[in-house]
C-alpha cells in the first residue's frame, strides 16, 4: 500500500496536545495506525502529553527539535528517530529559526 502524503488533507492544528502555535500535518489513519507527516515553524511545539494506549514514533526529516520526554529533555536531528512507549510522555519543540519536518507513527495497541 503506497501512501501519497500529498494526496492527504493538510490540517492545521492550533496548541495541538496544549503546545504552542501551528501543528501543520497530513495523516493517514486507519483502524490500525496514524502515520503523519508534519511540520512545526519556529516557535511552534506539541504539547507533552502521555500515551496511555498506545506508543508513537518520530522520526525527524529535517531539522533540529527539543524533545521532552517524561523527566528529561533530548535533542532529536534529521534522520533520528524518538520513541515513545506505551505508558510514557513527551512533547515536540522546535526552538530552532527554521521549520522542522517529521514523520510520525501512532500505532493501536490491542490488549
Amino acid at each position: 500500500m503506497i501512501i501519497d502524503f500529498n494526496d492527504l488533507e493538510l490540517n492545521v492544528a492550533q496548541n495541538f496536545k496544549g503546545g504552542e502555535k501551528e501543528y501543520v500535518s497530513r495523516r493517514f489513519v486507519d483502524e490500525n495506525n496514524k502515520i503523519m507527516l508534519g511540520t512545526l515553524e519556529p516557535g511552534a511545539s506539541i504539547g507533552y502529553h502521555s500515551h496511555d494506549a498506545d506508543s508513537e514514533v518520530i522520526y525527524l526529516l529535517e531539522g533540529e527539535a527539543a524533545v521532552l520526554y517524561d523527566e528529561g529533555e533530548e535533542m532529536l536531528r534529521a534522520g533520528q528517530a524518538h520513541y515513545c512507549p506505551m505508558g510514557h510522555s513527551h512533547s515536540l519543540i522546535n526552538r530552532s529559526d527554521r521549520a522542522i519536518t517529521f514523520l510520525a507513527v501512532v500505532p493501536t495497541h490491542n490488549k
